[in-house]
């Protein structure tokens, strides 16, 4: 098995599979606060993780200006607990696209005065406007910020203070309108976490974006994640949401749950659908490829007249 090997045009008999990658904990001994974007985030879309603008593009038809500054903003639950909020993700908390409008509409007048322009596009997990007066905000995604004290993922003041302030009164104003309003006193009566905050994130321009090489040069993209949708359009690729083993070659998937789709990859490899699968991991927050051939399905063993076992998801996983 070879590391860091990246793909080139020619080599269109190649697989790429990227798992999804975790914060690392000693970041947030930072007084600047943790990285901005997770690291599959910041490795799909740069360092300055642009990503309203391309789930915007994954999520809807229209044109999206390549220079304007967009924010994605969420309804959610903090859930709190004795001393702090933590942050729900919406997996969690079943929210009905009828739900989601009548709480966007109830909101809109405090959004559009505050943000001086009006919404792009909405659906039931996400609504997306110009930054306006929010632009320079640093922000975490929802994926990012999920399960964890809200303190300490709070927006924060990069360019101008009082940006966030200014953020935390209008989040304050749509808390208190949304506590007194339909959709909670519904959602309590069938015993669901109400809808009780609203979530800034991704906040960036297309123009920030840099997209790595390898999803540049691949001829799909796999995965369920609006993100992934939003970047086959910004390439023009052709872009599916479930593996296809007739059409491995040349793709870049990014899963759900890739250890599901092991068998077919293996398969890949033993019939020579493909030559190569390219692992993409993040150990401890870092980059790392790993290119697997049909030599490297089985473990090595010194014992060289017994027949070696076949390596398991977890096993490679976890090397």
């Amino acid at each position: 098995m070879t590391t860091n090997s990246i793909p080139t045009k020619a080599q269109i008999r190649r697989f790429t599979l990227m798992l999804s990658g975790e914060d690392v904990l000693d970041e947030f001994d930072s007084r600047g606060g943790p990285s901005q974007g997770l690291p599959h985030e910041r490795f799909l879309l740069g360092e300055l993780t642009p990503l309203a603008p391309v789930l915007l593009l994954g999520q809807s038809n229209q044109a999206v200006n390549p220079n304007q500054v967009i924010a994605c903003l969420q309804p959610v639950h903090l859930h709190a607990t004795r001393d702090h909020l933590i942050l729900m993700g919406q997996n969690q908390v079943d929210l009905r696209a009828e739900e989601s409008a009548q709480l966007l509409k109830a909101a809109l007048p405090f959004i559009e005065e505050d943000f001086q322009s009006s919404i792009l596009f909405e659906n039931q997990h996400y609504w997306f406007i110009p930054a306006g007066p929010f632009a320079s905000l640093a922000s975490h995604s929802v994926d990012q910020a999920h399960g964890r004290n809200i303190d300490w993922w709070m927006p924060r003041d990069t360019k101008e203070e009082g940006i966030a302030k200014r953020w935390r009164k209008l989040q304050n104003e749509i808390q208190m309108l949304w506590h007194i309003g339909p959709v909670n006193e519904e959602r309590e009566q069938r015993g669901m976490p109400s809808i009780n905050s609203i979530w800034i994130s991704g906040i960036g321009k297309l123009n920030d974006m840099q997209v790595p090489e390898v999803l540049q040069q691949s001829q799909r993209l796999i995965g369920q994640h609006p993100m992934l949708s939003g970047l086959a359009r910004y390439l023009n690729a052709p872009y599916e949401n479930h593996l296809n083993e007739q059409n491995l070659a040349g793709a870049f998937a990014w899963l759900e749950q890739p250890q599901l789709a092991w068998p077919q990859l293996k398969e890949g490899l033993l019939n020579k659908q493909i030559d190569e699968l390219a692992i993409i991991d993040f150990p401890k927050g870092k980059f790392r490829e790993r290119i697997l051939t049909i030599k490297d399905l089985h473990k090595k063993s010194w014992a060289f007249w017994k027949k070696s076992a076949p390596l398991s998801w977890k096993e490679i996983t976890q090397e």
